[in-house]
């Protein structure tokens, strides 16, 4: 895997405005919010996709989506509800080579998506 501009948020070589972090996972406002709150829940551990997780990342993926049930709670989200979204690839939207959960809210969303 590629450098990517997650690995270096989760080492704080960049800032980012975190709003949660444990031994496995972070989360952490997107930079071009598409919903009044938009943010990413990453795993500490790369992986490029959700198809490079395999049967011994099953924990992990448990452990990313309680960051985003955490965070969303804390931030507001529960009551009113809000979006879970994981790209995969060129043509699902996958801009960084890093696994990553948009965790979108605050306004009532559309479906279908783009």
């Amino acid at each position: 895997m590629s450098e990517t501009i997650f690995g270096k948020i989760i080492r704080r070589e960049i800032p980012a405005d975190i709003l949660y972090e444990d031994d496995h996972a972070m989360a952490f406002r997107d930079a071009s919010p598409q919903a009044p709150t938009h943010f990413l829940v990453v795993p500490k551990r790369p992986l490029t996709n959700l198809l490079d997780a395999g049967p011994d990342d099953t924990l992990l993926l448990g452990q990313l989506l309680q960051a985003v049930v955490h965070t969303a709670r804390t931030l507001g989200l529960a009551e009113d509800g809000f979006r879970v979204v994981i790209n995969v690839g060129a043509d699902g939207g996958q801009t960084v080579d890093h696994l990553h959960v948009h965790v979108l809210g605050g306004r009532h969303l559309t479906w279908p998506p783009g």
